[in-house]
């Protein structure tokens, strides 16, 4: 059988081609995949030239199309086509880029996310029907940012649905889609020098005071994320290169890899930080490499997230400091202070991890060098001179 070459068609839209069987039968073959990932394939006779038989190109495109219409809308009726909690479970069970397997963190908040919002949403209906879900989101009166993280979880299952070898979905429609502002208030807070100094004297009296007071500074001066400072172990610290060394994340109850590839960092340490580390050694009871650095003074493990929290809290309040404050506050004390330091940009987001430039660059606004000023007024200063 000879087949004859045919101009590429729009992705999505199926292939028609000419062929010529054995036989010297002229055809065209329309192949397509229908809404559950199968592929189906019709064949109609060629009409030649000057003929009466047959399809047309035009005809055949204008047949193939009603085909791929009328599977679509035989498979909806029949429930071919998978609904949001199908593909998220099928999401789930794949790998991530690169083979690896996902994060536990990264399967409770899908799995949180698609039962408490996309579920309730999509229901029964098949995933490439969507109205209006950024409205339906902010009529819960979720913030911004959580409407965010759900459509950004909607967005990944769509496009793991209209993967090739699946076309559950025929687009993804979250593209484009018009995602609420994040109020500039909400997106960083940060603690003075001040204000540090009187979060650590007034941390929480009791057997876990001086660990606070050593996590407080460490987390302020060096941008760790509570979860990088609750895995750190002893031979992360490097005392000799001068640096910590970030290897390790604890999430729910569970250690880890970093949040992103280049949250696998080496962190400078100010001389503070380094004395402040080295007195907490010399008390603690846990002195191996492979030992934590803040360890439950029980257990030698990792302290449970919440107890911090509690904590930090009564500290806020007795240093009567803003109650509002969280722990991460204090890893944007250090964004904002390097930025103000003026140190830039790339090497702030080394030390902190970032994945996109974008997000390390929102602390330039926070913080301006205290010279800014004097630099404007000298440069008036000539130029009216």
């Amino acid at each position: 059988m000879q087949r004859q070459t045919t101009p590429r068609r729009a992705y999505g839209s199926g292939s028609l081609n000419a062929k010529t069987l054995d036989s010297g039968r002229a055809v065209r073959v329309a192949s397509f995949y229908d809404p559950a990932g199968r592929k189906v394939k019709r064949t109609w006779l060629r009409r030649p030239p000057g003929g009466r038989d047959g399809l047309t190109r035009t005809q055949a495109e204008e047949k193939l199309r009603q085909e791929r219409g009328q599977t679509s809308r035989v498979a909806q009726t029949r429930g071919d086509r998978p609904t949001i909690s199908d593909v998220s479970a099928r999401y789930l069970r794949a790998p991530a880029k690169g083979g690896k397997p996902r994060k536990p963190s990264t399967v409770e908040n899908v799995e949180s996310e698609v039962r408490c919002h996309l579920v309730p949403f999509f229901c029964d209906r098949p995933v490439d029907r969507i109205a209006d879900l950024i409205s339906a989101l902010e009529a819960k009166g979720l913030a911004p940012k959580t409407i965010r993280n759900v459509l950004g979880t909607a967005s990944a299952l769509f496009n793991f649905a209209k993967a090739p070898r699946r076309r559950w979905a025929a687009f993804n429609p979250c593209d484009g889609a018009e995602l609420p502002e994040i109020p500039e208030s909400d997106e960083i807070r940060f603690l003075t020098f001040a204000e540090l100094d009187r979060l650590v004297e007034h941390a929480r009296r009791g057997m876990y005071q001086e660990i606070d007071r050593v996590l407080y500074r460490v987390a302020a001066m060096t941008g760790l994320r509570l979860g990088e400072l609750l895995a750190l172990r002893w031979r992360d610290v490097d005392w000799i290169a001068g640096v910590i060394r970030v290897r390790r994340n604890y999430v729910r109850g569970r250690y880890g890899t970093p949040k992103s590839r280049r949250s696998s960092r080496a962190v400078p340490m100010a001389d503070e930080v380094g004395g402040v580390l080295d007195r907490l050694f010399q008390s603690s009871a846990f002195h191996g490499d492979d030992d934590h650095v803040f360890a439950h003074l029980a257990t030698g493990q990792a302290i449970p997230k919440a107890n911090v929290t509690r904590r930090l809290h009564k500290a806020l309040e007795d240093a009567k400091l803003d109650k509002t404050h969280v722990f991460h506050d204090l890893r944007h004390t250090f964004g904002t202070t390097m930025a103000a330091s003026g140190v830039p940009m790339r090497t702030i987001q080394e030390w902190m991890g970032h994945k996109h430039i974008s997000t390390t660059e929102r602390y330039a606004d926070y913080a301006p060098r205290a010279t800014e000023g004097e630099m404007i007024s000298a440069a008036f200063a000539v130029a009216t001179g």
